[in-house]
């Protein structure tokens, strides 16, 4: 599943950052925080990984 915007790439980068424990678990918040929690390091890395040319820097609300 891809990224939505630039921002979402963003925490989930700082995500997989610290689960593989690279970056102290301690300096994330917010979404990145739970992204930590709730995905798979795979899954992160797939929103991560996501292009950024043409996504908006914060996903609209619906």
């Amino acid at each position: 599943m891809p990224a939505k915007s630039a921002a979402q790439q963003k925490a989930a980068g700082a995500a997989l950052s610290a689960k593989r424990g690279d970056t102290p678990k301690s300096k994330l918040k917010g979404a990145s925080k739970s992204m930590m929690e709730s995905m798979t390091e795979k899954q992160l890395e797939e929103f991560a990984h996501t292009k950024r040319k043409g996504k908006p820097e914060h996903a609209s609300k619906r």
